[in-house]
């Protein structure tokens, strides 16, 4: 799934993608890293990866690439117990990171959803403390839903009568 050129607005273009895990990239991806002060917020690759084998088919794991270069990690998923889609896990690797391809790589994982599922709301969780995290959900249309879950804020981006309410999908 392609997201196309993104001026950055650092003079950057972005040519954002999205790739399924193969075993061609599969090392790569698993070494995909995170600062210091976020690895409190997110797990691993690995973990998710192991996630993903485990709940195959409600899960959707990619790399996300700008042109040749993996720059991260996303997987969306549909939450059984729920009935709801997810934001499951997300990261940038901290060489990439406030560069513009978390945005990218998050339209992008919401609009393979709706592509793929139809015209759904999404959810994600997010660490009460995570600030970097809510500003970049919220800038894509998420708001807050009121429910704490497992010490996670519930979050929530609308997709209502064929008007998305996440802009620029």
């Amino acid at each position: 799934m392609c997201g196309g050129c993104i001026e950055n607005g650092q003079g950057f273009v972005l040519m954002v993608r999205l790739e399924k895990i193969t075993k061609q990239n599969i090392e790569d991806v698993l070494a995909l890293n995170v600062s210091e002060e976020q690895k409190g917020f997110v797990i691993t690759t690995a973990e998710s990866l192991a996630k993903a084998y485990v709940y195959s088919d409600t899960a959707y794991p990619f790399a996300v690439y700008d042109a040749d270069e993996l720059v991260g990690f996303i997987m969306m998923g549909f939450y059984e117990i729920k009935g709801y889609y997810t934001l499951w896990e997300f990261l940038i690797d901290q060489r990439f990171q406030n560069k513009g391809y978390g945005r990218q790589a998050l339209k992008l994982g919401m609009q393979y959803v709706r592509d793929t599922f139809g015209d759904v709301d999404i959810y994600t969780g997010v660490a009460p403390q995570n600030s970097v995290a809510k500003r970049l959900y919220e800038s894509v249309g998420f708001v807050k839903t009121g429910n704490i879950e497992l010490g996670m804020e519930e979050m929530r981006c609308t997709y209502e009568s064929k008007t998305c309410r996440c802009p620029a999908l």
